[in-house]
């Protein structure tokens, strides 16, 4: 999956022959699994349409401050759309935008957008040799990248003028790389190893009937897909949930059993950065499983369990370098049973859930936690969803490695 995947993606094009490579751009970054919205500078729509860019990018492209057929409409909020985007990207980037920009000028709808954007700015450069060269050109470059602006360097080949040089602006699948490049140096977990456990273990009684709980799996799927878009490389071990891989480019181990998920955990865990132990382990198995299913008869059946190894445990007590992170959940002395079983299974912290929440636990789609640290410490959150609830523990992980 790209780092680009679920970023909300301004494009600003401006009036430079460049701009009919516009529809490829779009076109990749939808590819990629971004939004796109579309500003033109009213002089690009001679190079390329509006409803070629609305039509790939399934919005509306905006150009002025109120729609060109009726000026008592509804003004354009340059300014909403500068908060929106995750990232603003102006391509082609012309001699006179660049200059505008560096000089803070405000003369159409992009340039005041420009200016209304918080989030990162790319530009890709596209002008004739000389241009490109000239000593203004170049300070305003460098005007741009003392504002935090990120440059996408123009590459060398034949101009719209039949010169050859400097000046022509990255191909699309260049500039695409090039943005996916930068965001990925820049994620918290990149070079990093996660291993989640998810979902519940079933334990045979026979081969129709077993033991289990009533995990979904889908707290721990949504700690795979964060970890994921934080740049680590993610292993999920899942037990048996309907539950879809949440990202290409996750290693999914589906289990059944607890056995099964120790053996795998175990088996990953002495290469990875951090563990998350999110799955609902079955605590005990049938001391023996029938191979066939067990026919009605007696008025009662004994059926004799034994423990499954404690997954958990072993990881805490096999932990080197790696952060490792548990959960409990809890109906009764919540707090004090959660912080027993931090300092028992050597955990970093671990995840409290209470079945007393209204809300939280097993297939709903929100949680309620609370942290607990081994100093004792407590950060409690609110009425989540579970995507939120994700993001919220891996945000502690990232704190304890940056420590």
């Amino acid at each position: 999956m790209s780092v680009i995947s679920g970023k909300k993606v301004l494009l600003g094009v401006t009036a430079g022959i460049a701009a009919y490579k516009t529809a490829f751009l779009v076109r990749l970054l939808i590819k990629a699994g971004a939004q796109v919205k579309v500003i033109m500078t009213p002089a690009a729509k001679e190079f390329v349409t509006p409803l070629t860019l609305s039509t790939l990018s399934k919005n509306e492209v905006i150009s002025s401050f109120t729609k060109e057929e009726d000026d008592n409409d509804q003004w354009n909020n340059h300014v909403e759309l500068g908060l929106w985007a995750d990232l603003m990207l102006i391509a082609p980037a012309t001699a006179n935008t660049l200059s505008k920009m560096a000089q803070g000028h405000s003369d159409n709808f992009l340039l005041a957008t420009y200016l209304s954007a918080r989030c990162p700015v790319y530009f890709a450069p596209a002008m004739d040799l000389d241009m490109y060269k000239h000593p203004s050109t170049l300070q305003n470059f460098e005007s741009l990248r003392s504002f935090g602006d990120i440059m996408i360097p123009a590459a060398s080949g034949e101009l719209a003028s039949g010169l050859s040089g400097e000046g022509r602006m990255a191909e699309p699948e260049d500039i695409v790389q090039f943005i996916e490049d930068q965001l990925a140096e820049n994620l918290p977990l990149r070079n990093k190893k996660v291993l989640i456990t998810a979902g519940p273990t079933y334990e045979a009684i026979d081969p129709v009937r077993f033991i289990g709980n009533h995990s979904s799996g889908k707290m721990g799927f949504e700690l795979a897909a964060a970890a994921h878009a934080a740049g680590a490389e993610v292993t999920l071990i899942s037990g048996p949930t309907h539950l879809e891989k949440p990202a290409e480019g996750i290693k999914l181990v589906r289990v059944q059993s607890a056995v099964e998920m120790f053996e795998a955990a175990t088996a990953s865990f002495p290469e990875v950065d951090v563990a998350i132990a999110s799955a609902a382990v079955s605590d005990y198995r049938p001391k023996i499983s029938a191979t066939q299913k067990i026919k009605k008869s007696a008025e009662t059946m004994e059926l004799q369990l034994v423990k499954n190894p404690d997954i958990l445990a072993s990881l805490g007590e096999s932990k080197q370098h790696q952060i490792l992170i548990g959960f409990a959940l809890e109906t009764e002395n919540e707090e004090e049973n959660a912080l027993g079983k931090l300092r028992r299974k050597n955990l970093d912290f671990i995840v409290l859930n209470s079945l007393n929440d209204a809300g939280a636990g097993f297939k709903a789609e929100t949680n309620k936690v609370k942290l607990l640290f081994k100093d004792e410490k407590v950060k409690a959150f609110s009425l989540k969803s579970k995507k939120e609830v994700a993001q919220d523990i891996l945000n502690e992980i990232i704190l304890l490695i940056n420590e």
